[in-house]
């Protein structure tokens, strides 16, 4: 099957679509650990014919359903798990040694993949992660800019505008099962990031895809009425105000966490939750890139009670935000582009300010749409407004001081003042938000906090590296004895982002300390 044939199918069929019985048989056994594994495996042989023989096989005394499913499928190793790393190598030197093993080529079409090709190489995660995810990307090229990659750059950029070309979207990942939803848009950030290294003529290069996944955002919006408040991925708040949320167009367990996610909505059932409704708000916290957290659950605790369609984000609202900035700027500079309303963006900004910002907490929320008021949850989300300057210098002195109160710890800056088991809750730290914490911090002239923060959480960097040889998916920044807890599978090593944030923030520790 040919890249073209590919791209003329956007609803291309994810694994449980495919292998059916199989699918389930395989995933409830379970014949893997992780659920991830199987949907990740590539057939052989065409799926009508392994299904055909399963059918067949199944029934038979003795029957192996393992080594039957080994031997019509490639299964796949996690990526850069065996690697032996050098930990006489400084960390900086480790990372930028780990780029070629973290390195995929442009993809050839296997029927029956889950993986959506892409035309150029790119940066996987690593470990479990065997795929191009869309939000963590910009922080890898943070670190791709550092160590001279701007070909790998562009070429992933490239990439999510072949994705939105194809789907009209930039989906989760390369993945068929991940073809329902998006991820928190950066492209807007990445372009920009490439318009550093090759020019201001970058950002009209993109402009149509820039258009398009704001299209994809506000799909719906002119179909909002009085009586009609939500629509996938729009709200309307008031008359004037359009904000937006995260949102996954299936009820169903997700198929790469399959197991897990069919029990736990039998879990709800028995509990009287609607499980579909369930299944929809874990897919769209999904979205959000936070899966899971506390700031999803209408008690703060359990996953029954997730929410997240009831919940507008004011990270992505600030994301949308800059979104709109760059279409507005990028219009008026170029004599072929469509203007784009530049009340968009203000109008956006006032709604920030007014339904996020809490003057007793001193702290953006997120806002529930259905309760009307905003979520207790106190959050690194809500320094998202300091990133794109949103925020009044008396509103950042109060978020500032909070996070050196309460946030800073050991190694970093903690994700939330919840320990719920989630991970990405108390007391993680993940690198994207310790880059966003300390860029907003230096927007505002907090720089001796803002290095505080960046040399605790290098400093943890350092010594887990020299005491394991890894770079790790997220930190225990409160006792870094301890592992990170949390999470559906285990921490993974590789690792994308943050050796992307690692190296932009070590450059930063010579050009600004």
């Amino acid at each position: 099957m040919s890249l073209s044939v590919l791209t003329n199918q956007p609803q291309l069929p994810s694994p449980d679509q495919l292998f059916g019985d199989l699918f389930h048989d395989v995933q409830l056994k379970p014949v893997f650990i992780d659920s991830k594994t199987f949907v990740d495996s590539v057939p052989k042989f065409p799926p009508a014919d392994i299904l055909s023989w399963y059918e067949t096989e199944k029934v038979k005394s003795g029957f192996d359903l393992e080594a039957s499913v080994r031997a019509n499928f490639l299964v796949p190793d996690q990526t850069a798990s065996n690697y032996v790393s050098d930990t006489t190598l400084s960390t900086a030197e480790h990372i930028n040694r780990l780029w070629e093993r973290l390195t995929r080529p442009a993809d050839t079409a296997v029927e029956g993949s889950s993986r959506v090709p892409l035309p150029h190489p790119y940066i996987v995660p690593g470990g479990r992660f065997r795929e191009i995810f869309y939000w963590d990307t910009y922080f890898t090229m943070l670190g791709l800019q550092e160590a001279g990659r701007a070909e790998l750059i562009r070429g992933m950029i490239d990439n999510f505008a072949f994705l939105i070309d194809t789907f009209g979207y930039i989906p989760n990942g390369n993945r068929t099962y991940f073809l329902s939803r998006s991820q928190p848009p950066f492209f807007a950030l990445m372009v920009q990031l490439l318009a550093e290294i090759d020019g201001e003529d970058t950002l009209r290069r993109y402009r149509p895809q820039l258009q398009q996944e704001y299209n994809f955002w506000m799909t719906g919006r002119a179909e909002l009425t009085a009586d009609r408040s939500v629509h996938q991925r729009v709200v309307r708040i008031d008359d004037q105000t359009v904000l937006n949320r995260y949102w996954d167009t299936l009820t169903t367990p997700r198929p790469e966490a399959y197991r897990v996610e069919f029990e736990l909505g039998n879990e709800a059932r028995r509990i009287g939750v609607d499980a579909e409704a369930m299944h929809q708000h874990v897919r769209a916290a999904c979205e959000s890139g936070w899966d899971f957290s506390s700031r999803w659950l209408a008690d703060e605790k359990t996953m029954p009670s997730i929410h997240t369609t009831d919940i507008v984000p004011v990270d992505l609202n600030c994301l949308l935000y800059f979104l709109e900035t760059v279409l507005h700027d990028n219009s008026a500079q170029s004599s072929t582009s469509e203007p784009f309303n530049g009340e968009l963006a203000q109008q956006r900004q006032q709604a920030i300010q007014r339904l996020f910002w809490n003057e007793e907490t001193g702290f953006f929320h997120d806002y529930d749409i259905v309760a009307q008021q905003q979520t207790p949850s106190i959050t690194l989300a809500g320094v998202f407004p300091l990133f794109f300057k949103l925020a009044t210098p008396e509103q950042a002195r109060r978020i500032h001081d909070r996070l050196k109160a309460d946030f800073l710890q050991a190694g970093g800056w903690v994700t939330t003042l919840n320990q719920t088991g989630q991970q990405w809750d108390w007391p993680n730290g993940w690198a994207p938000l310790q880059w966003i914490v300390y860029q907003s911090l230096l927007n505002y002239g907090f720089v001796e906090t803002a290095q505080e923060g960046r040399n605790r959480w290098l400093a943890l960097n350092d010594k887990v590296f020299k005491a394991t040889g890894k770079m790790t998916e997220k930190y225990n920044v409160v006792d870094a004895s301890l592992t990170t807890g949390g999470g559906k599978y285990p921490n993974q090593d590789g690792f994308g982002w943050t050796n992307g944030v690692y190296l932009a923030l070590a450059k930063d520790v010579h050009t600004r300390s």
